[in-house]
């Protein structure tokens, strides 16, 4: 007679390899039914799109051939999760539920908690393990970053030899990548998913693409190509932190004198972002309410009653009259990715120029990214918003940045099409043409490039000396204590044990 089946959930852990559920449900011996759920009621959510799910059904589809090589294909079911798993008890006698620990959205963690309670009351044992560098129920951040760098240092998990089949299980198909379900239809490219895919990526930064990181980190046009672009596949988990952490090691240690002048720098530097992403997901892990509530409570009501449906609406198309913001947007739609000073200009301009409320700008560029990560997304757009009280304050100048990271005005004429006659430093502030020169330009694409929506520079001042007014109130300073104690960097401490303005968490390195 056959054992009563196990259930390996995949989630965000879309591969075999260093997969503890996976290598600890195998070695139970029991036969292993590998599911994925596909839910409805997450993909109507507002940070949920196309985009995503089209990177996740390759991701799907390398599981599903690898899985088959195991011995037991990859289980599709469609529908509420606690329903699903709660069917295949039924139908099959499941009696344990094996899975990493997800720190995502408010929606996933109150699934997580109903699927939790679900499977006490019918008897159905969950065995669930860490997830990156996030610690569960961690009693104090100061030890964060010890624990997490002995998780990195770890031993790799092998994939099982085979699964023992459950012969009587059936598959949904594998919905579509244009399946109405998952939203409109993808506005431009996809990004390749699958673990495939993830390692090819890893292979030609380390090798290869790593030599120019930081010297294009910053520009949108040459990043795409410098930059890791693994963060989706950490995102979505075709590859692990600790490989990639790894990895990254043996590549250093193998660099050749020759090759340390151009790599060296440039690996450490990504190194480092590999603990600052895992230190950003702590902090949703520890507060899940950073989805929808300021770090620090004295930002509460700052923005809400104020925002402008008609400003939102032309930043989220690239239509402010801001040619790099809209440049950089339009790109982004397009292309789901752009580097990570691009996304805090474009939030912080959202948050102080236009004063929109951070709450209805964090789903819509969520939707927008292939490789949204929750922990980081939320975290990073109260930082760039101004609404932590542990972050000194940073309000970027669209016209700087577009003359320090698009100099000759290639990026932003490629973006901006009606402003293409444009070059040089002209194209970043088309207003300051005489309007004899800029009307004609206007008009020669068929479409007006607009006027910028709002003045720079009375924008971000205004913006300021209201952040600030907070800042100075007297219930600011206790509650920034509690903040920094729960969320703050605990790098360079023996510099500025002082909670306020924690400038080390702005940057990247």
């Amino acid at each position: 007679m056959m054992a009563p089946p196990h259930i390996v959930w995949f989630k965000r852990d879309l591969r075999l390899q260093d997969h503890a559920p996976l290598w600890n449900a195998a070695a139970e011996g029991a036969p292993v039914i590998p599911l994925y759920i596909v839910e409805p009621g997450y993909w109507a959510q507002p940070f949920a799109s196309q985009r995503h799910w089209a990177f996740i059904h390759d991701c799907l589809s390398d599981l599903n051939h690898g899985l088959h090589k195991l011995g037991q294909p990859l289980v599709i079911r469609v529908g509420e999760a606690c329903e699903v798993v709660k069917s295949l008890h039924q139908e099959l006698g499941v009696s344990t539920l094996w899975a990493h620990e997800e720190t995502a959205d408010l929606w996933t963690y109150e699934r997580d908690k109903k699927m939790r309670r679900m499977c006490r009351e019918r008897g159905i044992a969950v065995r669930e393990y860490p997830s990156n560098g996030v610690v569960r129920r961690l009693d104090s951040r100061d030890n964060w970053s010890a624990i997490r760098n002995r998780r990195m240092a770890e031993s790799l998990i092998a994939k099982p030899e085979q699964l023992t089949a459950v012969p009587k299980v059936q598959s949904a198909p594998l919905p579509a990548k244009d399946h109405p379900m998952f939203g409109p239809p993808l506005p431009g490219l996809a990004q390749k998913g699958g673990r495939r895919a993830a390692i090819e990526e890893l292979r030609s930064f380390l090798e290869e693409r790593s030599a120019n990181y930081l010297r294009h980190i910053s520009a949108p046009g040459p990043s795409e190509h410098s930059c890791s672009r693994l963060s989706a596949h950490l995102a979505w988990g075709t590859l692990s932190a600790r490989e990639v952490v790894q990895a990254l090691k043996r590549r250093k240690d193998q660099l050749s004198p020759l090759d340390k002048p151009r790599f060296g720098r440039n690996l450490s530097a990504f190194g480092a972002r590999l603990a600052w992403r895992c230190h950003f997901i702590q902090k949703l892990e520890d507060q899940p309410s950073l989805e929808t509530s300021c770090m620090h409570p004295a930002f509460e009501g700052l923005r809400e009653s104020e925002h402008s449906e008609t400003r939102f609406e032309a930043w989220k198309t690239g239509q402010t009259g801001v040619p790099f913001i809209d440049a950089c947007m339009r790109s982004l739609i397009h292309r789901g990715w752009i580097t990570f000073r691009m996304r805090a200009m474009l939030v912080s301009f959202a948050s102080y120029q236009l004063w929109l409320d951070w709450r209805k700008t964090a789903p819509y560029l969520a939707g927008l990214f292939t490789d949204y990560e929750p922990g980081i997304h939320y975290s990073q757009f109260q930082m760039q918003s101004g609404v932590t009280g542990i972050n000194a304050i940073r309000v970027y100048n669209p016209v700087k940045q577009g003359l320090d990271q698009d100099p000759d005005g290639r990026f932003t004429a490629t973006w901006v099409p009606e402003l293409r006659a444009l070059r040089g430093p002209q194209i970043h502030t088309p207003w300051q043409l005489a309007s004899t020169l800029f009307e004609p330009l206007q008009t020669q694409q068929g479409s007006p490039y607009p006027a910028p929506i709002v003045h720079l520079e009375n924008a971000a001042r205004q913006a300021k000396e209201r952040i600030a007014a907070v800042r100075k109130s007297a219930a600011f300073g206790s509650a920034q204590t509690a903040v920094y104690q729960k969320h703050g960097s605990r790098k360079r401490r023996s510099k500025a044990k002082q909670a306020p303005d924690q400038k080390d968490q702005l940057d990247l390195f």
